[in-house]
């Protein structure tokens, strides 16, 4: 691997992570605590994030429970769940709140199956950006005289294995969460 890929190594792994990340909080069949990780709940005159405002279990495969460390703060926690239009109706049982994940639809899989194509979109961006980065940087050392022709070409055509190498893993994550998904 050549100087100018090792360069930006760092960046093609964070562009990973956030894909993976972004991904976890669509919804399966099952329940994870994953989906509720972009909520934020209007308490104590603030956003806060609902990870920091209560724990969350998943006693079975389908149904989560939301236990707030302050039950005065359980009915902003239900509305946050239910602004979130996450396809789950919230159930306040006083001190905690209980979330049923419903069985999907074969319509609700396609849809998410299309929400997950955008989102690798979104990962497949990021990484031709940083391609581009690098293409450029090695333009610009070819122009100051830093390396001959040769190598200039050799240089891309080793950044464009590494491209199709990351777009690879990239496909691999959502064929995996898309098979998730599409299971019953």
């Amino acid at each position: 691997m050549n100087q100018y890929i090792q360069t930006k190594q760092a960046d093609f792994i964070k562009a990973i992570d956030f894909f993976k990340k972004d991904i976890s909080s669509i919804r399966t069949g099952r329940a994870n605590p994953a989906m509720l990780d972009g909520i934020f709940v209007d308490a104590y005159g603030t956003k806060t994030a609902l990870v920091g405002l209560a724990s969350i279990n998943v006693p079975e495969a389908r149904s989560m429970i939301v236990t707030p460390w302050d039950k005065t703060i359980t009915k902003d926690i239900e509305k946050a769940i239910t602004t979130a239009n996450l396809g789950i109706n919230p159930v306040n049982e006083g001190d905690k709140i209980r979330l049923v994940v419903p069985q999907l639809t074969e319509e609700n899989r396609k849809e998410l199956v299309k929400k997950l194509s955008e989102k690798m979109e979104i990962a497949r961006i990021a990484l031709r950006q940083i391609r581009d980065e690098i293409k450029n940087i090695i333009e610009a050392a070819f122009k100051d005289k830093a390396m001959s022709e040769d190598d200039k070409f050799r240089f891309i055509k080793e950044l464009d294995e590494e491209i199709t190498k990351q777009n690879d893993v990239l496909k691999s994550i959502k064929d995996k969460k898309e098979e998730e998904i599409m299971t019953i």
